[in-house]
């Protein structure tokens, strides 16, 4: 996230990634997967990582680090494996990269997910069960903010509302504030750019808790938006020129995809192939997500609760012999 393209350019871990791999342009002894440090990145390295290991009989490795420095080590082929890159949110970069060959599409993990601004769903339609009256009955859109800043007021200036943003070392938090001016909601409204992703999740859960109101950005597949009820803000329909002007429409459609560096088909070719059928949505990547929150669980004990569960889509990525492996190591 998403997620979500990291400005910061620091990874020290990035520069041992490139030992003891083993690597030539046509053999490949240790596949090394992106870890931009996000669940849902995580939990498909998991499932991968488990396929690769016990189907194909490579080792693997994570190499984490911020995505800038994640995607320029994917291009220099420090890492093999990008298993969700959000390709929108790092458009002129991933475009670049693909232009000059330097990293390869292998498909598409989905395209089915959604960011922006959301509220609890009980600040437009109240929650009987919990005793809450509707405060902003009629917020639809991003621009009815300018008529609740009351409602969403910064405890730090009640004289103004908040809006909650990304981290500013996220690139979708320049898109954040930008928008916020181009519709005018600077003047009645502060935008708090978080120091991390648990701090945004704190700020909700801490008002979703009390049933107070709350505005800020969030993004699917997440156990955030598959746990709490949540109403994503409308925005007007994506216009490319208009986005790129001035964001003043929805975010544009993400494909968030599995790359791999150049060499990487030629490397393993099997693995390329099983890459290239790699195909989840939203709900089902939210499916063990929420596994992870409910159970306090790690990506990889969700990873292997999520292929036993969902057998017959993961199975199809792969031959039959390869599955059978698979599925003999899961028991």
């Amino acid at each position: 996230m998403q997620k979500m393209y990291m400005i910061v350019f620091t990874s020290m871990l990035l520069l041992l990634s490139a030992c003891s791999s083993g690597a030539s342009k046509d053999s490949i002894k240790v596949i090394k997967f992106a870890d931009a440090g996000w669940d849902s990145l995580r939990v498909h390295n998991s499932i991968a990582q488990l396929i690769v290991e016990e189907g194909y009989g490579y080792d693997t490795d994570v190499t984490v680090g911020t995505t800038a420095a994640t995607v320029q080590a994917l291009e220099q082929g420090d890492i093999n494996v990008y298993m969700e890159l959000w390709t929108d949110n790092i458009k002129e970069v991933y475009e670049k990269a693909i232009e000059k060959g330097s990293i390869v599409k292998a498909s598409t993990n989905f395209d089915d997910n959604a960011q922006g601004l959301y509220v609890p769903t009980y600040v437009i339609e109240g929650d009987a069960e919990r005793g809450i009256e509707p405060v902003a009955p009629d917020l639809k859109t991003v621009e009815d903010l300018a008529k609740y800043p009351d409602v969403f007021k910064d405890p730090e200036d009640p004289s103004k509302g908040r809006i909650v943003g990304a981290p500013s070392s996220w690139v979708v938090s320049e898109h954040l504030a930008t928008k916020v001016e181009t519709y005018g909601l600077d003047e009645t409204y502060n935008y708090l750019a978080p120091g991390s992703d648990s701090a945004i999740v704190a700020s909700l859960a801490g008002a979703y808790k009390k049933g107070e109101p709350w505005v800020g950005y969030y993004w699917s597949p997440t156990w955030v938006t598959a746990g709490y009820d949540l109403t994503l803000l409308e925005d007007h329909p994506y216009d490319e020129k208009v986005w790129e002007e001035n964001k003043g429409t929805e975010f544009p459609p993400n494909d968030v995809v599995v790359a791999v560096h150049k060499d990487f088909p030629n490397q393993a070719k099997e693995v390329f192939e099983f890459l290239k059928k790699y195909e989840t949505s939203n709900d089902l990547t939210e499916k063990a997500l929420d596994y992870m929150e409910e159970n306090d669980a790690e990506a990889d004990d969700a990873a292997k609760w999520w292929m036993q569960e969902y057998e017959d889509i993961w199975t199809k990525w792969v031959p039959e012999d390869v599955a059978k492996k698979v599925n003999d190591a899961l028991k």
